[in-house]
């Protein structure tokens, strides 16, 4: 089973933190680089749509299992 890592990302200016186990990051850094864009930019958009009531990092592991599933994987 792979541990919890806390990152830190910087949005609209603002520093936050974000806890992902290395599976769901190393998917997430793929998303980004498939879409050509930064991680951090990656992390804003999903934090743009996020619920209020739905933190950060349930937010992320629902966008990656959500691309993966639309994708394939590939």
């Amino acid at each position: 089973m792979s541990t919890v890592r806390k990152r830190s990302v910087v949005i609209r200016g603002h520093r936050t933190s974000y806890s992902l186990e290395k599976p769901f990051f190393d998917e997430l850094a793929a998303i980004a680089a498939a879409r050509g864009m930064a991680l951090a930019a990656l992390i804003a958009e999903i934090d743009a749509a996020r619920p209020r009531d739905a933190n950060l990092s349930s937010a992320i592991r629902v966008h990656v299992l959500e691309w993966l599933k639309r994708t394939g994987g590939n």
